[in-house]
């Protein structure tokens, strides 16, 4: 069974999602709505780790590294500016977007075992974690004609 496989890579790109949700909102401090935010959704993203405990115990994990490459190739530091919370924004997105499709994958297997308790925790954090694609999708939108056009 692969489950572990996916466990494992979920678990680590929840941290890196944390973790980079945190970065953005330190980084971008000056917007204080990406401060407070970034920080609320960091925590949504260490809740899900910890709500994968159980699971990680139950199933094992078997660690991946993709989170980290995604991690380090989007984040290799925040930028400044308009334009660069725009960068940011996205790069959140894509991190968060790839969290989302590997909770997906966990809930097809949780299905197959099955393991009804699993299912409720994808299912808990599937939403979250669509509200986080839907609040950068939403901040993007905003920050975008200000950062492209306005010199």
């Amino acid at each position: 069974m692969h489950l572990s496989t996916y466990l494992g890579l979920l678990h680590a790109s929840e941290n890196s999602l944390a973790e980079a949700f945190d970065q953005v909102g330190r980084d971008h401090a000056d917007e204080p709505d990406v401060e407070h935010l970034c920080h609320v959704l960091s925590e949504k993203a260490a809740g899900h780790v910890e709500a994968l405990s159980p699971f990680v115990t139950r199933y094992g994990v078997q660690r991946e590294d993709e989170p980290d490459r995604l991690h380090a190739a989007e984040f290799g530091g925040t930028r400044t500016g308009g334009v660069g919370l725009l960068r940011d924004l996205q790069d959140l997105y894509v991190l968060a977007s790839f969290v989302d499709i590997t909770w997906t994958v966990v809930g097809q297997a949780a299905q197959g075992v099955p393991d009804a308790e699993l299912l409720k925790t994808v299912g808990s954090c599937q939403a979250e974690t669509s509200t986080q694609l839907s609040w950068l999708q939403t901040r993007i939108k905003q920050a975008a004609p200000q950062a492209l056009i306005v010199a």
